[in-house]
């Protein structure tokens, strides 16, 4: 019987450890006008403050330029600052956030290198550029293909993201909310935010294992918002708990997926998605709480305890 455990000791050894799920953290639209409880400079400290104590050495901040200056983005330049001396990296994410779809594909490149004027050459700067919006041209495959090229004309990547929950939407409803007068769990508030959040980067690490055959390293859209200052380190902790690695922003973006450029009927949303959609896999490919007709009722049911 020893020799039976020895040789079942020894197979355990020989297994193939699983590999730990990655993840980094990406927010968009910096620098963003107040929300519904905090004006952008204390939110920005807020935020770094929040992701130390995380223990997050790196996140990706993909500044809209146009928003610099603009009334009610706050000290949008320092707050940049103030990022990158936390140790997090900054890049493009355009200079007017507009959408691809609606645009010419010169218009679209001339406004991503105004924006690249600005951005190239400062601390903590990388050659990514994110979509508004990840329109990538919709069903428009020419102009799809000619920022394609565009961008690696310029030596720019794409900041694709792989994971999201639709932080945006959920930090909108809780301004509407608080706008309005009506009482917020603030609890509840923070358990849907991590849950949703989590949830997603689940649903979309499965999704990837079944196109790609691993779990890459992954990245989750959130954006600059007053929700995130507030429960970025419950996410954090969650994510750890369900036996994530947050990384940096240069670790997932050179996994090798950085290198798909899938060709779908439809250009729009996250790699993960497109990749999926690409394979075949039939729908839904995307998290269901993207979906605002799901989403809005689970808010106004568990945050603000209303009946639907």
């Amino acid at each position: 019987m020893k020799w039976i455990a020895a040789l079942c000791g020894l197979l355990l050894t020989l297994a193939p450890a699983a590999a730990q799920k990655r993840i980094a953290l990406s927010f968009d639209d910096t620098p963003r006008h107040a929300g519904g409880f905090f004006e952008p400079d204390a939110r920005a400290k807020m935020l770094v403050r929040a992701l130390a104590k995380a223990r997050v050495k790196q996140a990706a901040f993909f500044v809209t330029v146009g928003n610099l200056g603009k009334p009610g983005t706050g000290d949008g330049g320092g707050n940049i600052a103030r990022y990158v001396a936390a140790g997090h990296v900054i890049a493009n994410h355009s200079f007017a956030h507009k959408r691809l779809s609606g645009m010419a594909a010169a218009d679209y490149l001339a406004d991503i290198d105004q924006a690249q004027a600005w951005l190239k050459g400062r601390a903590g700067y990388r050659p990514w550029f994110r979509y508004p919006f990840l329109d990538e041209g919709g069903k428009d495959k020419a102009k799809r293909d000619a920022v394609r090229e565009g961008l690696k004309a310029r030596g720019l990547a794409n900041g694709y993201v792989t994971a999201e929950a639709s932080d945006w939407n959920i930090d909108a409803l809780a301004a509407a909310a608080k706008a309005a007068g009506k009482t917020i769990d603030m609890a509840a508030l923070r358990a849907l935010y991590v849950e949703s959040h989590v949830e997603a980067a689940e649903y979309y690490d499965a999704l990837a294992v079944k196109v790609l055959g691993r779990s890459p390293a992954h990245v989750m859209l959130l954006h600059e918002t007053d929700i995130a200052a507030m429960f970025v380190d419950d996410l954090v902790k969650a994510l750890r708990a369900k036996g994530w690695k947050i990384v940096t922003a240069d670790e997932a973006f050179a996994d090798p997926i950085r290198e798909l450029h899938p060709d779908t009927p439809f250009a729009q949303g996250t790699l993960t998605e497109a990749l999926a959609w690409e394979k075949g896999l039939p729908a839904p490919r995307w998290y269901e709480r993207n979906d605002l007709k799901i989403a809005n009722p689970l808010f106004r049911q568990r945050v603000l305890g209303e009946a639907e």
